[in-house]
């Protein structure tokens, strides 16, 4: 009898009616022989709601009480899911993270797993339970609750399905697959059948929404097997696996978009590169993570340099860069949250040579400015105007033909 892990978003347990029918789908995977473990985020909107009372109270609430407030909302999700079972003659039983062992760090916000004892969710299911485990939450070495960030579910999911050695991670949301770029910036997106590990990794950390990065990057550690499902609708969904293999026909296999982006450039910086070293030592500190990167060499040991946050860090990060400029000589200090990221992915970068020029010369040819670029095996990235989004989107997705099918 294998073990089956399925994680339910926000927008699945939006509403009783909702819950309702996430009840009746664990029931049919039940039925087919499988024992169920369901992972569940908190019903649509709670967690923004509990962000929005903290916030009244104070603009920077602790850490630490707003992951206390905040893992509250999948208490709610996983007992009304567990009253929807019993009604229906099945035996279910919902547990918090501590309480199935899910071991995390102290970064409070954004918390770590550590570790997944898996006993007591081994004992319930040899006893015939459907087990509902509250996701997006842990515990650390002194007891505290923490919280794994937004998406966090996710990987919640994903650390259960290993600790469990579970037959497959299947990931419930509002859409029925991984698409070739978002269906609602392009209407001629494609479903794909499957993406590799690799790949999905990128399209996630770039700006698909659909698995967060962490999830992915874990799911490929353990080799847990992923799936992507409609909550809505039937159908296969897309598929994570290991295979790697370059498609010979699209070099490219996804289009994504990151809108949470801003950029901070500085010019003409004397003793450029200390003055790099110690700005984005500052940033760690605080644990902001820089993205795209350009450093260019002027005269007397002067640099230019342009980087990209998420934005929000962009303030924090603006009032970082600006305290050293009593320390550095800096001829101009700007930033710009206006800015979004554009990546092209694909598995068959490797063997297809050609395609930064394919997607620079689509750019120039429909008059998009690129701001910065960055590259790696698999995936090229752009920055490029707010208001280009949309058009830079349809214009590569159709440049490298992902509109039509193999």
């Amino acid at each position: 009898m294998a073990i089956i892990v399925q994680k339910f978003g926000g927008t699945s347990v939006g509403s009783l009616e909702r819950i309702e029918n996430v009840a009746e789908q664990i029931i049919k995977t039940k039925q087919q022989g499988h024992q169920v473990v369901a992972v569940l985020s908190a019903m649509s909107g709670e967690t923004n709601r509990l962000t929005e009372l903290a916030n009244k109270l104070d603009p920077n609430p602790s850490p630490r009480e707003l992951d206390m407030l905040l893992a509250s909302g999948e208490q709610v999700s996983i007992a009304l899911l567990s009253i929807a079972l019993i009604k229906r003659g099945f035996s279910a039983v919902s547990l918090l993270a501590h309480q199935i062992g899910l071991l995390t760090d102290n970064r409070f916000n954004k918390a770590r797993i550590l570790n997944v004892d898996n006993q007591r969710m081994l004992k319930e299911l040899q006893q015939g339970h459907i087990v509902i485990v509250a996701g997006f939450q842990g515990n650390d070495n002194e007891g505290n609750i923490t919280t794994l960030g937004r998406g966090g579910s996710d990987t919640s999911a994903v650390a259960i399905a290993t600790a469990l050695q579970a037959k497959e991670c299947q990931i419930f949301t509002d859409v029925d697959g991984v698409y070739t770029t978002d269906p609602r910036l392009d209407e001629n997106a494609r479903k794909l059948p499957y993406v590799s590990f690799e790949e999905m990794l990128e399209m996630a950390s770039s700006g698909a929404k659909v698995l967060q990065s962490r999830s992915v990057e874990f799911a490929g550690n353990h080799k847990m097997p992923l799936r992507v499902l409609s909550s809505f609708s039937e159908g296969d969904g897309t598929s994570i696996t290991f295979e790697q293999q370059a498609d010979k026909t699209h070099p490219v296999s996804a289009i994504t978009s990151h809108k949470d982006e801003a950029m901070i450039s500085a010019s003409g910086v004397e003793s450029g590169e200390k003055f790099r070293n110690k700005l984005f030592a500052l940033l760690a500190k605080v644990d902001i993570e820089v993205d795209m990167l350009t450093q260019t060499a002027k005269d007397n040991d002067k640099i230019n340099l342009s980087f990209t946050v998420h934005r929000n860090d962009y303030q924090q990060t603006l009032r970082i860069a600006n305290s050293l400029t009593a320390d550095f000589s800096i001829e101009q200090l700007c930033g710009n949250n206006k800015v979004v990221k554009i990546s092209a992915i694909g598995n068959g970068m490797r063997s297809h040579s050609g395609v930064a020029a394919e997607l620079f010369e689509c750019l120039l040819d429909n008059k998009i400015d690129v701001y910065l670029v960055s590259a790696a095996e698999i995936k090229i990235s752009v920055l490029v105007k707010e208001s280009d989004l949309t058009s830079a989107v349809c214009f590569l997705h159709e440049k490298f033909q992902l509109n039509v099918t193999n």
